[in-house]
């Protein structure tokens, strides 16, 4: 996947990468992590690590979840392995507070009014967002035949995933091929 060429000469400055992973445990739970490094093309001097290379990690970060088939929280860890200034990972013990929650409608609120500006570390709480679409991505899909079931026992409780983006959206194609029930056809697409 590539993005249209751009139009003039650019120099690459700096490089974020996320990654996210998801895994299912032998005692039928859920590790979802996620990682991010930040790095620059070029050296600079920082007065709590004397300085910092091209190519070494300005921020290596990370954050486990353990969750069960409902995204209820059971154990939150995470870790700042480099980071520009010496106290960042004072905070890490400040996100076992998302034990207990659970993922969902108002999750990236929560997040931020539990681990938002002081009270948690900027880049742990960004990396909330994806890690979460990763659990839901990773347990979705190997527990198809759960949901079925559950659709089969009530057909008329719409899915909590109808109208949560644009391919979802009840007056949309998706929704009538896959959850024809609940297919509205309203031509209105976009109300704002």
């Amino acid at each position: 996947m590539s993005l249209p060429k751009p139009p003039v000469t650019r120099q690459l400055l700096h490089t974020r990468r996320i990654e996210c992973c998801g895994y299912h445990r032998e005692d039928g739970l859920w590790d979802i992590e996620a990682y991010l490094i930040d790095t620059k093309s070029y050296s600079f001097p920082n007065k709590f690590r004397d300085s910092i290379q091209a190519g070494e990690p300005l921020h290596a970060l990370g954050l486990r979840l353990t969750l069960d088939d409902n995204l209820l929280i059971h154990e939150a860890t995470a870790i700042i392995d480099a980071s520009p200034f010496a106290v960042c990972p004072e905070i890490t013990p400040r996100f076992a507070l998302l034990k207990g929650l659970q993922i969902a409608t108002g999750w990236n609120r929560k997040v931020k009014n539990l681990l938002g500006d002081i009270k948690g570390c900027t880049h742990l709480v960004e990396l909330l967002a994806p890690l979460a679409t990763t659990a839901y991505q990773t347990i979705y899909g190997a527990t198809k035949e759960k949901r079925e079931q559950e659709m089969a026992e009530h057909p008329d409780k719409k899915p909590a995933l109808l109208d949560s983006c644009h391919a979802l959206d009840c007056n949309g194609v998706v929704v009538k091929t896959f959850f024809p029930r609940f297919y509205t056809g309203a031509t209105d697409k976009y109300q704002d």
